[in-house]
């Protein structure tokens, strides 16, 4: 190992970032954050990293005043059809998410798969889905490869997703940055 090896390695991860999140629909995005936005209170669901983008994305929402609810958590309400699931899945086919998302839509709230793979089992459940067409699982032929171990470039641009979003929200709300900090933790 040498010491530009780091500086090589942080280029590659960055790139592919940036090359995940332009694969984007712009359009998808809208809905997405439409859907976001009309809800009563948002529900994230996923296992693994995953769950941890999910969760960063969840606070960061948090801290622009939206209802954010992380299924699993002790405090976790019942879901409404004023609601809506964010199911993070790169392959669609993980077991809990896709449970849940079943659950969730029969219950009667929106489903947003946020994932990679179109042609997964939540196609049937999803209001809509948001692909980062990035390298999973499923090895569809048009997915962006990663350089990077198994699917980590999925779950980075997840989170990167996630404080896109915020941001556009934040612009569009034209919220004041020093006034989201009232929403922040203030146990720590």
């Amino acid at each position: 190992m040498k010491a530009e090896d780091y500086a090589e390695s942080a280029a590659l991860v960055t790139e592919e970032c940036t090359k995940a999140l332009k694969a984007i629909e712009p359009e998808k995005v809208l809905e997405y954050l439409e859907m976001l936005t009309g809800a009563r209170k948002v529900f994230f669901v996923g296992v693994g990293r995953v769950l941890l983008s999910l969760e960063a994305m969840a606070k960061r929402y948090a801290h622009l005043g939206i209802d954010t609810v992380i299924v699993g958590q002790i405090t976790e309400p019942a879901i409404t059809k004023d609601d809506v699931l964010i199911v993070g899945s790169g392959s669609g086919e993980t077991m809990f998410p896709a449970g849940i998302a079943g659950k969730a839509k029969a219950i009667g709230a929106k489903v947003i798969h946020i994932g990679s793979n179109p042609n997964s089992g939540l196609k049937d459940v999803a209001d809509l889905f948001v692909r980062i067409p990035v390298e999973s699982r499923a090895k569809a032929p048009d997915e962006i490869h990663s350089e990077q171990p198994m699917t980590s470039l999925f779950e980075q641009s997840l989170l990167l997703f996630g404080d896109t979003t915020a941001l556009m929200l934040v612009r569009e709300k034209h919220l004041e940055l020093d006034k989201l900090w009232e929403y922040h933790a203030n146990l720590e």
